[in-house]
């Protein structure tokens, strides 16, 4: 199940169920009830089932579900969570005609803004963080303090304020020995793997340059309604606020430079930037960039090219380049490639990396052996931050600005009413 088509199938799935739009405030209450999971012979889970509660039931929630029940056959889904009762709904429905460990009752269906407290609330060993990046923060920072074990999905948050959150949560999840894999599936993927240990082998040198790319045309985006507050509209078209994707540097293209930090087992000191709004200027799309194009600065005096552009109408390109100084590696999803004195290419068969991510996390769980990939993730998505902030500014950002910034984009209190869209950054205006 492709991750990318799921979201964009989402969009339209939510008019299946859709009910009366929301207007109360995150203090009102939520539908459903609370209830306790324990695993036994009353309700029928083994003493091996991995229970699993989703946060987030858009498409990449309701996506991961399926793969984490592809996984293994010792998951099972039992609690659901999304700030809407109509996406909850969806979910719901969609899930259950995949087969019954995907068929969640109504009273382990959850909805509003404190829906995720009731997930956790259920006794399950794993929660999915799937709601857009904004929360990713606070909901891994409950979850670990609730002892759970977490996928989340990148990226894990969109501002400094938010990536320091995210390492606490991470280092005491290590404390509490619990297992926190994130959603970069090329890290889980066979042919990013049997290429990456080729070139920490040095089988192409010492890496000094990169190069990595995610462009493509458009994505998905939900027309405001009048009968809707400012900040419903703005979290159904989530990925046009910076508030709440990061833009699509952070939201999207973390993935590519999270490959490039993996290669040079490093994270960047310093970048420049450039990047603006040119393709899509409709208020449509809220107030984040179209294209961006950074130069990285790496320890070791190496350096790596970015671009990311969600321009419609243009040819797609998602890679990565690594150059070494004895060859050159080519990496693209299943079709890794080296030219170098020992030249390779990937030619055997891999699992869904999707499935894989997950089938990592439950043996992890399973053996007594923790995986935290919580820092790498959050050092990918703070260079991809970083970047951004280059951008939006015109000026050169340091790794240590960035994660000293006390840049934080949640608005306080978050409640249904009005939020004027922040004015889309022009460089060299403050």
């Amino acid at each position: 199940m492709d991750r990318r088509d799921f979201i964009v199938n989402a969009a339209s799935v939510s008019a299946l169920s859709a009910v009366a739009s929301m207007a109360h405030t995150a203090s009102a209450g939520m539908q459903g009830a609370s209830s306790s999971t324990a695993k036994g012979a009353d309700d029928g889970l083994g003493s091996n089932t991995i229970t699993i509660g989703v946060i987030g039931c858009g498409g990449r929630g309701s996506g991961a579900a399926v793969n984490a029940i592809e996984a293994s056959p010792d998951t099972r889904i039992i609690a659901l969570a999304d700030l809407f009762p109509d996406r909850l709904a969806s979910a719901r429905t969609g899930l259950a005609q995949q087969g019954d460990r995907l068929a969640v009752p109504e009273s382990s269906c959850f909805w509003g803004f404190d829906a995720y407290q009731k997930v956790l609330a259920t006794g399950c060993d794993v929660v999915i963080l799937a709601t857009p990046p904004a929360f990713r923060p606070g909901h891994l920072e409950a979850a670990i303090a609730a002892g759970k074990n977490v996928f989340m999905e990148k990226p894990v948050a969109v501002d400094p304020a938010g990536i320091r959150k995210v390492l606490a949560a991470c280092r005491a999840a290590k404390e509490r020995g619990l297992s926190v894999v994130a959603g970069t599936q090329r890290r889980h993927e066979a042919c990013y793997q049997q290429a990456m240990d080729r070139i920490h082998a040095g089988v192409i040198g010492r890496p000094i340059a990169a190069r990595c790319f995610w462009n493509m045309g458009g994505l998905w985006s939900v027309a405001p309604q009048s009968g809707r507050s400012d900040v419903e509209n703005q979290l159904r078209n989530w990925l046009y606020y910076t508030w709440l994707s990061g833009d699509h540097i952070v939201e999207q293209h973390v993935h590519n430079i999270d490959v490039v930090n993996w290669a040079f087992l490093a994270h960047p000191i310093r970048c420049v930037a450039v990047g603006g709004r040119q393709s899509r200027t409709d208020p449509l799309y809220g107030n984040i960039f179209d294209h961006f194009g950074v130069d990285f600065e790496y320890p070791g005096n190496r350096f790596a090219l970015s671009m990311a552009r969600q321009w419609e109408g243009t040819p797609g390109r998602v890679s990565e380049f690594i150059y070494g100084s004895e060859g050159t590696a080519s990496l693209n999803s299943g079709a890794c490639s080296i030219d170098s004195k020992d030249p390779w290419s990937f030619s055997g068969k891999q699992v869904n990396p999707y499935v894989q991510e997950h089938m990592d996390l439950i043996a992890a769980i399973q053996s007594g052996h923790p995986v935290n990939e919580g820092e790498q993730v959050a050092f990918s998505t703070l260079s991809a931050i970083m970047a951004r902030m280059a951008a939006y500014s015109g000026q050169v950002v340091t790794w240590e600005e960035a994660l000293a910034s006390p840049l934080d984009l949640m608005p306080s209190p978050l409640e249904f009413g009005p939020l004027p869209v922040s004015a889309v950054a022009i460089p060299g205006r403050g």
